[in-house]
Parts: C-alpha cells; structure tokens; sequence
C-alpha cells in the first residue's frame, strides 16, 4: 500500500522550509506543497488523487476557494483548515486547528488516514 499523498497549502517561510511540511513528512506522509491558492488548483489538477487537504490561514491561501474544489472533485476527500484565530471559518473544511501544534495535526492525519509507519512501505 502505497503511502497517501497531502496537500498542504501555506504561505512560502521566509528562509527555510515549512517545519510543519518537515513534521509531515517525517511522520511517513508524501507532501505536495502550494503557496498560493493558484499553485493548489494546479497542484490538484496535475494530482488529482490527494489522501487530503492543508490549508493553511494566509492571505495567499484562499481556503474556501480551494476547498470548494476538492470537494467539487472529490466530495470524500478530508480537507483540515489550520488558523491563528479563534472563529476562523473555512467553509468547505471538514477540521479546524490552531496553526501552532504540528503534532495535533500528525495526529489527527493519523486518526483519519491511519498511520504510514504501519504500512510495508512505510519504513522505506
């Protein structure tokens, strides 16, 4: 069983790469990375077949624009909205974190998608 492929959509770092992209993939999970809201729609046209969506609170993301796509396309596909706001809304999200816990987030890519460590390939 292959290991399932993630969106995740955030604004570019500044100097580094995403540390939540890092956490991600360390945790076994194949991460496709936008930085824009026209990045994602290109990212999901070009791999349609995503496990999940992050989309990350940013003023280059527009989450509710990207959600209504993957789920126009793929109505069963997870899409968790990670803010910094308390009553943020993301419409077409099916999860919402706070943005500072990337451990809350493997975990609960883990409840919904299961574990990559556990899977033959996973170790590889």
């Amino acid at each position: 069983m292959a290991r399932p492929a993630l969106l995740i959509a955030e604004p570019e770092p500044l100097h580094a790469l995403s540390t939540r992209k890092l956490v991600v993939e360390t945790a076994k999970f194949n991460v496709l990375t936008a930085h824009s809201t026209q990045e994602a729609l290109e990212i999901l046209r070009l791999f349609p077949k995503i496990a999940l969506a992050v989309l990350v609170e940013s003023r280059e993301i527009d989450c509710d624009s990207i959600a209504k796509r993957i789920k126009t396309d793929a109505a069963k596909v997870p899409v968790i909205y990670l803010h910094s706001a308390i009553g943020a809304v993301c419409k077409g999200a099916d999860h919402a974190l706070l943005t500072g816990e990337p451990e809350e987030l493997v975990l609960l890519l883990r409840s919904l998608l299961g574990d990559p460590r556990m899977t033959p390939d996973g170790g590889s």
